[in-house]
């Protein structure tokens, strides 16, 4: 079986932000390639509050080519936004998303859907990066966090190249940062996950949006990911296990400082290890208490939930 015939129609799904001068190149060769291979194109650009003329360049390319549509936000919401309206828009048997600025290239989407033919989501993996040390290192080391905490072995969480079947898309609702854990999230759901080596270019126009920043903004939502994702339903399991470490090193500390002021007859009430004892107490016991209320609200939910009428799994989202 051909591409074509397992994707008559591919949705390829472009974020945009400030990259006016590579937008008609990239319909360009986005265009040639899935001609080439007998596939319908869909191209969804999402202009995320452009303010450097590209949303103008969208407009233009839509008023030539009707496969072209454009959605438009009227100020920067971010790239999960983005992806949220261009999956919602998608018409595609296949998903692609990729970046605006050409350093995805499109000559790799035939590799992409092929691999796509055996699984549910391909996420591409830049080997050979050209982008900064600043990017290239923070990112090295987001990404292996990532794969030890989530279980999903992946090299890169963060190539914006990746091919999804239709169902996997329908599943997804993001927000914040949460493009990053796209594979992990899927992963969770059921669906089958892969990697495929792309090819990487260098930058020809514009400048990346993101800092160094990132990386601490990828902890907490990393976190976020597990807890929503591993202990969704068992929330004590997070937090009591987090509550039961802490409380036992304050117990700890606490049943020395008694040793030392029962037993050795010490002075105990200007030692810093007093305090940090009863602090990491108090704080196992409020982890502790939170996984106990987050336990009571799942069941109450759940409870609710079953006795809903049931609906189809599958939303409609067109």
């Amino acid at each position: 079986m051909t591409v074509s015939q397992s994707f008559p129609t591919v949705s390829i799904v472009v974020p945009v932000f400030n990259e006016r001068g590579t937008l008609e190149q990239l319909h360009r060769e986005v265009s040639e390639v899935l001609k080439g291979l007998g596939c319908q194109l869909d191209l969804v650009f999402v202009d995320d509050g452009s303010t450097d003329g590209s949303g103008e360049v969208m407009g233009q390319l839509a008023a030539k080519d009707p496969r072209v549509r454009v959605f438009t936000f009227r100020s920067n919401q971010g790239k999960a936004d983005a992806l949220n309206v261009g999956f919602e828009a998608a018409k595609g048997d296949a998903v692609i998303t990729m970046d605006a600025d050409l350093q995805d290239r499109p000559t790799e989407l035939p590799r992409l859907l092929e691999a796509l033919e055996k699984t549910d989501l391909v996420s591409g993996w830049k080997i050979r990066r050209h982008d900064p040390l600043g990017k290239t290192l923070p990112s090295k080391f987001f990404n292996y966090v990532t794969a030890k905490v989530s279980g999903v072995p992946l090299h890169d969480f963060n190539c914006g190249l990746k091919a999804y079947r239709r169902d996997v898309v329908r599943e997804l609702d993001l927000y914040g940062e949460m493009h990053r854990f796209i594979p992990v999230i899927a992963a969770r759901r059921g669906f089958r996950v892969a990697e495929l080596a792309v090819e990487h270019a260098p930058r020809t126009w514009g400048r990346s949006k993101y800092g160094f920043t990132r990386l601490f903004k990828g902890a907490f939502d990393l976190l976020t990911v597990v807890l929503l994702t591993r202990f969704e339903t068992r929330p004590l399991h997070f937090f009591g296990a987090m509550g039961f470490v802490l409380s036992t090193v304050g117990m700890g500390i606490l049943l020395y400082m008694s040793y030392l002021r029962l037993i050795v007859h010490a002075t105990i009430g200007n030692r810093p290890l007093l305090f940090l004892g009863i602090v990491l107490l108090l704080a196992g016991i409020e982890l502790f208490s939170a996984g106990l209320v987050g336990e009571l609200v799942v069941r109450r939910t759940r409870g609710r939930a079953s006795h809903l009428p049931l609906m189809p799994k599958d939303r409609v989202r067109e």
